[in-house]
């Protein structure tokens, strides 16, 4: 497999120790109290949904669920006018036939694949000049 690199910076990426669950809950749904004390969670609430992203430890309650997800960090503070940084990563890992599921906070980006993809997400990314820290 051949490796289409764009032009942007080379950007640190940390995997993140744990293993995580992407629930699908009602609107309002009660959240359990050890998610807020994880290093790392996202929750997103639409009209329709619940969206929680958390550690495969915790019991959650949920309407759907799909478990086995490493999570990856870039490193550092991205400026929001930055552009291309999700883009080119999700190109990247596209190629390689590796589906993600993208959180971003004010500070950065993490992007969530599956724990049997993790070599090939270091091997894709490395390739284009990306850093990968365990």
């Amino acid at each position: 497999m051949r490796i289409e690199c764009g032009q942007m910076r080379h950007l640190t990426m940390k995997i993140l120790p744990d293993e995580y669950c992407i629930h699908q809950l009602a609107p309002n749904s009660p959240i359990p109290e050890q998610v807020f004390g994880d290093q790392f969670f996202s929750l997103t609430q639409t009209k329709e949904e619940l969206s929680l992203v958390c550690n495969s430890r915790i019991s959650v309650d949920s309407k759907k669920a799909e478990g086995g997800f490493a999570c990856m960090q870039i490193v550092g503070v991205l400026d929001f006018s930055e552009t291309g940084i999700l883009a080119e990563i999700s190109s990247i890992l596209s190629k390689a036939e590796i589906s993600i599921f993208a959180v971003s906070t004010f500070n950065t980006d993490y992007i969530l694949f599956k724990n049997e993809k993790i070599e090939m997400v270091k091997k894709s990314l490395r390739a284009c000049g990306h850093q990968i820290d365990s």
